[in-house]
């Protein structure tokens, strides 16, 4: 994913939090807020130090990140996603990532209709 397709900043972190809509499975904790006038999606990834050491942290990450890249062409592209792991990603495969994160996002009513 591009740079600009990221949610770098805490205020921007903050504003999703407070104003987005957050839902939740046993791996991960998605808020997604509407954004007007945006053309892409942007994505926030965070793994808090309790989960893992630096390589189990990063390897969440690259994981979230890659499933959401496959999953591009079916998310909204107007709103703003905050990823947050939880304890149990640390020990799941990348192909249960991509299946946990596909149903917290049918969840949140994120996927498009195919």
């Amino acid at each position: 994913m591009n740079k600009h397709q990221r949610v770098k900043k805490n205020k921007d972190f903050q504003r999703v939090f407070k104003q987005g809509k957050s839902f939740a499975n046993r791996q991960f904790v998605i808020y997604s807020l509407r954004t007007e006038g945006q053309e892409e999606f942007r994505l926030g990834v965070s793994v808090s130090k309790k989960i893992g050491n630096a390589v189990t942290r990063n390897r969440i990450k690259r994981y979230v990140r890659q499933a959401v890249h496959e999953l591009k062409d079916e998310l909204r592209p107007d709103r703003d996603y905050i990823i947050i792991a939880r304890h149990q990603a640390a020990s799941i495969d990348f192909h249960e990532t991509k299946k946990s994160l596909i149903h917290i996002m049918r969840i949140a009513r994120v996927l498009r209709k195919k």
